[in-house]
């Protein structure tokens, strides 16, 4: 039996999509009005075939947001969109680039939690986190982390009620404006290579992909990681012995439960993948957590393994041309804010139940812990 909408997004979820794998890699599901691409292998050659399988449709949800981006685009105008951000985010030297940046503000958010002995950790640092760094990076410092969260949770909400089949509210055309005012003149100063083949839209639309993304993808990682590890003993316990395998612990926890959990594509034609004939502009999504969780890839699938030795071959950042563009700093984020918890936090340990929910977006609704 399908998945119902409910399944998708609440504790349910992986059960459902399992079920669904186990009759294929891809399987018609009636409550997102397409197909729902579950299987590991499938998956990795829908998102690496962009001719066949486009983001660039009208019904693509997070252009309907932010308007023509990278992320809406394939081909040469997507390399035109995505080109100028690439050098924010180069993998080689990023933890000497923004090591220092992403420990400062873990030190300052853990600092003001130090005193308390019990918090949220999801609005007391793994969103503020998130929201700092990117603020940095993209030069909205100024704007403050408050007002950056404010905009990327009306981005988030507009997004999700799409992907739902539902129609938003006008908060995500407010956000924009916002983003656009605090870019200032100068905006185009926040993109490092070559803006110029960027129109003044174009760059707040593409900022706000960049925002949308980086927010995102460390809130949840950061909240998931943590969750992951409070609730086994035993993996705290190794990481407090081995901190050499915070990274490990990062990377698991992100196949485990990616932050984004879904992407969206469209069959540009007629198409036979995971055995299965797809009409030209059939809705195809790409599930990230279903692909992780394939048992003919990942042994135990279900399981928290800190030693996987196929780890790195998760999907949580997706695979081909749309590949988050700053997953190596999402990584450095999870790590160190993980880490710093562990030294700065003495006995952490959860404070309440944790469930994960959301149909694009998957995060603990609250982190409650103590020390």
């Amino acid at each position: 039996m399908p998945p119902s909408m409910a399944e998708l997004e609440g504790p349910g979820m992986h059960a459902a999509i399992a079920r669904l794998r186990a009759a294929g890699p891809v399987g018609w599901v009636d409550a997102i009005g397409g197909w729902l691409v579950t299987g590991y292998r499938t998956a990795v050659e829908v998102l690496r075939d962009a001719a066949s399988f486009t983001v660039d449709d009208p019904r693509f949800s997070t252009a309907q947001v932010v308007g023509t981006s990278m992320l809406s685009l394939d081909g040469p105008d997507h390399r035109r969109h995505r080109s100028p951000f690439v050098p924010l985010f180069v993998p080689a030297g990023i933890e000497e680039r923004y090591g220092p940046l992403v420990e400062g503000h873990v030190a300052s958010l853990l600092d003001r939690l130090a005193h308390r002995g019990r918090a949220d950790l999801r609005p007391a640092l793994s969103a503020p986190l998130a929201a700092s760094v990117m603020a940095d990076v993209i030069g909205l410092g100024d704007a403050g982390a408050d007002a950056v969260l404010e905009w990327y949770a009306a981005i988030v909400a507009a997004v999700t009620a799409i992907t739902a089949g539902e129609r938003p509210g006008p908060a995500a055309a407010g956000a924009l404006d916002h983003l656009g005012a605090a870019l200032g003149a100068d905006g185009r100063s926040c993109v490092p290579g070559g803006a110029a083949a960027l129109s003044d839209v174009e760059v707040v639309s593409n900022v706000a992909v960049v925002l949308f993304g980086g927010v995102e993808t460390v809130d949840g990682a950061v909240a998931n990681v943590l969750a992951h590890v409070l609730e086994r003993p035993a993996v705290l316990a190794e990481l407090r012995r081995a901190p050499e395998l915070l990274a490990a612990a990062v990377e698991e926890s992100l196949r485990l439960e990616p932050a984004a959990s879904v992407v969206d594509r469209y069959a540009s034609a007629d198409v036979t993948v995971g055995g299965v004939e797809i009409r030209r502009g059939d809705l195809v999504r790409v599930s990230l957590t279903g692909a992780n969780r394939d048992p003919e890839v990942f042994a135990d699938p279900d399981e928290y393994d800190l030693g996987r030795a196929n780890v790195r071959s998760q999907l949580s950042f997706a695979r081909g041309p749309h590949a988050c563009i700053a997953m190596d700093l999402a990584r450095l984020e999870a790590r160190t804010a993980l880490g710093m918890v562990l030294e700065a936090l003495p006995g952490v340990r959860l404070d309440g139940p944790v469930e994960v929910h959301g149909l694009v977006f998957r995060k603990p609704l609250a982190l409650p812990v103590a020390w």
